[in-house]
């Protein structure tokens, strides 16, 4: 494991970014991990010291929002379609183009954002019920898009943000989907380790910036006023978007 000070400081500076990303907004700012960590380490070490980081910023956020942050009943129904999703995904893995399932999820991601900004956020609709197919559908796009093309934020956001929960039960809910979601995709990446121990040594490293930084997201989270937070709940799934659709660009364009 490098302990240059360079490495050092990009690795904290990624963990604490994506811990009070997960504080304040129960997601949104794992997106920068491979990229940040990439401009330290390998792109597969990256995305192997991310896999354990973002469990543990999981585990932390459970305890900071707690089983009351939950909105039980679209759990009932997100649960089951995360898990049939990740399964999909793991089944059909070998056969799908994670660039076109990247690219697919980007467009819809943008044309939702845009819409939000556009017309939604002037003349606010009432916010939908819950609906077991929505919720399984996107629990289902959630678990196949995260475990195929490590995508799975935008399709929970957009039914969650829809539903109108206040702030703590959105924040929370995405929490407890992702904690199970990335616990399932832990196992292969700590497959992978076996091979590649310097990538669990640099998350060895990074970890104690990940409760520091869940807490001070947290704090965040409490202090922003509730139309605030959401606004940069789109502004984060926006940015998500944008980068999703220039990463498949990219590879479907490249030689």
């Amino acid at each position: 494991m490098s302990v240059d000070p360079v490495f050092l400081a990009v690795g904290w500076l990624t963990t604490m970014l994506m811990a009070v990303g997960k504080g304040a907004f129960g997601g949104g700012l794992a997106i920068l991990s491979v990229p940040m960590l990439s401009l330290v380490m390998d792109p597969v070490d990256a995305a192997i010291t991310t896999a354990p980081l973002v469990s543990l910023m999981d585990l932390f956020a459970l305890g900071a929002f707690g089983r009351s942050g939950w909105a039980k009943a679209d759990l009932t129904w997100l649960i089951p379609g995360l898990v049939a999703g990740i399964a999909a995904g793991a089944a059909v893995f070998v056969l799908v183009d994670a660039r076109i399932v990247t690219l697919i999820i980007a467009l819809v991601t943008v044309a939702f954002t845009a819409h939000w900004f556009l017309r939604v956020r002037l003349a606010p609709p009432a916010p939908i019920g819950l609906s077991a197919p929505l919720a399984l559908v996107a629990g289902a796009a959630t678990g196949f898009s995260t475990f195929v093309a490590h995508a799975g934020g935008p399709p929970l956001a957009m039914y969650l943000l829809r539903r109108g929960l206040d702030k703590t039960r959105y924040a929370g809910t995405t929490v407890a989907v992702f904690t199970l979601g990335n616990l399932i995709k832990l196992v292969p990446y700590l497959a992978l380790a076996a091979s590649k121990p310097q990538a669990l040594w640099a998350a060895f490293s990074f970890a104690p910036a990940a409760p520091l930084g869940v807490w001070l997201g947290k704090r965040l989270h409490d202090r922003l006023p509730q139309g605030m937070l959401f606004f940069w709940c789109y502004v984060l799934l926006g940015a998500a978007a944008l980068k999703l659709l220039a990463d498949a660009v990219k590879g479907l364009v490249a030689p």
